[in-house]
């Protein structure tokens, strides 16, 4: 059996060697151009010639979450593109994504920069109840998000394709239920992957819909927002703020307006990093899988793109 890397800005040395050692009958090399034909690809952003040159693959496994850029490109007939269902990406989103809600209702925000100008001052605690947070998007990161948020007793929505059922979460399902879903929320978090469906979601309608003083975790894909809508809406007082980890530009131009605007945070797309060892043994269980014509978790329905 032979594997092929091919990582776009990604150090190959490490992943090599931890799948060398978990695959040890494998012959694992980093793709070259006219490299011979693999039976499997381990990838992330890969060229075009890439994909033209394999064209055997029986499996592509994208090492990133989402597979939105890979679906662009055109694919071996037959490849199956298998996502990975965490990699230690879980827990750092919940991480991520609490921290900047409780930043928002805390008002942390403020405290500091009364603390740079020496000033000593309480705000007024504010209730939970009127702080409802959305998550939009409850595949296996974004069920992780809803429930780790509800652990702080925030009401909790959560809203997806199909109908997903989790303690603490009150769901809301489908186009039908969408607006219902972000007039019960302040708090809305984006987790869903991007497609055509998807992309632009996050508008002036929709973020005009959210309760007053709504506010805005994007740590999905960058296209799903409009940015001078967003814009727009932060200054009209309707949307109190936003946290954004991803951007449809990335690195985010030095001269973007997010980086100057007061209530923007933005970090650097680093709300969840694929963790190398929990995602070869992952990737490894899946490749025998395949090759003992096993079903696998994560394959990409092409149509639906995700």
């Amino acid at each position: 059996m032979r594997i092929a890397f091919c990582c776009t800005d990604v150090k190959a040395g490490p992943w090599l060697d931890e799948l060398r050692a978990a695959v040890p009958d494998a012959q694992v090399e980093e793709w070259q151009p006219g490299a011979p034909p693999a039976d499997h690809a381990i990838v992330w952003a890969p060229p075009q010639q890439f994909l033209d040159e394999q064209q055997q693959l029986k499996g592509i496994f994208n090492i990133g979450a989402g597979v939105d850029a890979l679906l662009k490109l055109r694919l071996p007939a037959g490849a199956r593109v298998v996502r990975i269902d965490d990699g230690g990406m879980a827990v750092q989103m919940a991480e991520f994504v609490c921290h900047a809600v409780i930043r928002h209702f805390r008002e942390l925000d403020v405290y500091a920069d009364q603390v740079a100008q020496g000033k000593w001052g309480f705000r007024t605690p504010r209730r939970r109840a009127d702080f409802p947070v959305g998550v939009m998007g409850l595949g296996v990161l974004g069920a992780r998000v809803a429930q780790a948020v509800a652990q702080f007793d925030f009401p909790v929505n959560g809203w997806s394709r199909l109908p997903k059922e989790l303690p603490g979460v009150r769901g809301y399902t489908g186009a039908e239920q969408f607006g219902e879903f972000l007039a019960a929320t302040r708090i809305l978090v984006c987790l869903l992957p991007l497609t055509p469906d998807t992309e632009n979601i996050l508008n002036r309608d929709t973020l005009g819909k959210l309760r007053p003083g709504g506010y805005l975790i994007n740590v999905a894909r960058g296209a799903h927002l409009v940015d001078a809508d967003l814009l727009e809406l932060l200054d009209s007082g309707h949307v109190a703020g936003a946290a954004l980890d991803v951007f449809r530009d990335e690195p985010l131009p030095p001269e973007h307006p997010f980086w100057r605007h007061s209530k923007i945070t933005v970090t650097p797309h680093t709300s969840a990093r694929t963790l190398r060892e929990e995602s070869v043994a992952q990737i490894v269980r899946k490749i025998r899988a395949l090759e003992r014509g096993e079903p696998v978790a994560g394959v990409v329905d092409p149509q639906r793109g995700y």
